[in-house]
């Protein structure tokens, strides 16, 4: 199985080593040019900056969600200027406990890249440890990336708007409780969740200290969250199809592997007001 969760010692002894690639995906939903801003302060040396909106997410139409997934060709392209290539290992960070490394970490997946891991710690750990930072943008170069999607890793509206009170799907929503239970929702134009779903904040994935939790700790944990069921019959949301990804990844560290993910998440989904919603715990 490749692996898909790496220490900031790891990468600091691959920084010269051209078979890895390195991007960093700090974002910030509120003030999205924050990561940008951060980037050019200083990354991890040889790192490419990748934006949430612009290199992660594709053309919005109202009715698609926040974040739909970017057009395949033109994030090929991206991938191709950064040097990927099918043996190449990508490292993925952020300063967010991974949280929007998970996007680009399922992407890759997704669309036929096994080797891409994320950075434990990200951002916070790399400087904790006192590994080298640089301000010098990376040289371009060429990949060889074809994106080859996998068919059934994703679901849409219309699978959930017939199974999502299905007991054979098991809907987890990784958004925080408050905005999960619709007491508050400061991004969504409309609060609560898709009836059926259950809640897995994706924080509780990490350890206080920002690292991901172990692998036996994170399957007893998703085994009683998914009452028994494969993980295969879980399909994962968040507002927007990214933080859903962090759900899926620590499944993925505890060997649990499957698990779908729904794009769209509850910025589509409440698009259209006759979809089912709740507001209760």
């Amino acid at each position: 199985m490749a692996k898909i969760l790496v220490s900031p010692e790891e990468l600091a002894g691959h920084l010269d080593d051209p078979a890895w690639v390195v991007f960093d995906t700090r974002h910030d939903l509120a003030d999205p040019e924050k990561g940008r801003r951060a980037y050019a302060a200083g990354h991890v040396p040889g790192a490419y900056f990748m934006h949430l909106d612009e290199d992660l997410s594709g053309e919005k139409t109202g009715n698609n969600g926040r974040h739909p997934l970017p057009d395949l060709a033109a994030f090929a392209v991206r991938m191709n200027a950064s040097g990927v290539t099918p043996p190449t290992q990508v490292v993925v960070y952020d300063d967010g406990g991974g949280s929007f490394a998970v996007r680009l970490w399922w992407m890759l997946r997704w669309l036929g890249h096994d080797r891409v891991a994320v950075l434990d710690g990200g951002f916070a750990a790399w400087q904790k440890e006192a590994m080298p930072v640089s301000v010098e943008l990376p040289s371009k170069r060429t990949g060889t990336f074809v994106p080859k999607p996998h068919l059934g890793w994703t679901v849409d509206a219309s699978f959930l708007e017939r199974f999502h009170a299905d007991a054979s799907v098991k809907l987890v929503d990784a958004r925080a409780a408050e905005r999960f239970a619709g007491l508050q929702e400061p991004i969504d134009p409309v609060a609560g969740h898709v009836p059926g779903a259950m809640n897995r904040f994706w924080k509780d994935n990490l350890t206080p200290e920002g690292r991901f939790k172990a692998a036996d700790a994170l399957r007893r944990e998703f085994a009683m969250l998914l009452e028994g069921a494969a993980p295969s019959q879980s399909v994962h949301m968040c507002g927007s199809g990214v933080t859903a990804c962090h759900n899926i990844f620590a499944m993925e560290l505890a060997g649990l592997s499957g698990a779908r993910l729904y794009p769209g998440s509850w910025s589509e989904w409440c698009s259209d007001p006759s979809r089912p919603m709740s507001k209760s715990a």
